[in-house]
């Protein structure tokens, strides 16, 4: 799924019900800085793996831990609360590049999780017996998870996003003039 809004649907709303305890904008942004690999070498390579992805997201982590404050005026912007460190930003970063693993395993013959295991692809356990129909259908169920998750993220968006402008307004009125 490169440079596709299906990556969107599973960090979004993971991000949005795990953001307590992880970084929102590192988590989702580390979905789309791995296909840079992509658009760089048309294939998905070793950063599409569990052991070089982690690697990836972790430099991610690291490399945006100098725009948390532009982070925090984007969650501002949008209403969520935004509180973070570094240790939470590469953490995000990791579990943001295996989330996105995760799913291009499910829809990508060339994406090897385990590597330097090269024989243990998941896209061949999910779609048996491995048929060009099978796999068809599996992309189509992938994206189709990716869409209703999206889904589900917008709707815990706006929760979100209600409850955080109901706390600012009891904060300000608490305030004394």
């Amino acid at each position: 799924m490169p440079f596709t809004p299906y990556h969107f649907g599973p960090s979004g709303f993971l991000g949005l019900l795990l953001r307590r305890w992880i970084d929102l904008p590192v988590f989702l942004l580390a979905n789309v800085i791995l296909d840079l690999e992509v658009l760089i070498t048309h294939q998905h390579a070793y950063a599409h793996t569990l052991l070089l992805g982690a690697a990836v997201g972790a430099l991610w982590g690291l490399a945006a831990y100098p725009l948390r404050r532009f982070f925090k005026r984007g969650m501002d912007f949008v209403r969520l609360p935004y509180k973070t460190g570094l240790v939470k930003m590469i953490v995000s970063g990791i579990l943001g590049v295996w989330l996105h693993v995760l799913f291009d395993a499910m829809v990508h013959y060339d994406v090897r999780l385990l590597w330097p295991n090269k024989k243990f692809m998941l896209m061949r356990l999910i779609t048996k017996p491995l048929s060009r129909a099978n796999m068809i259908a599996t992309n189509e169920r992938v994206e189709l998870a990716c869409m209703i998750l999206l889904g589900l993220a917008a709707v815990v968006y706006v929760v979100s996003a209600a409850l955080y402008i109901k706390c600012q307004r009891r904060a300000k009125d608490n305030i004394p003039n």
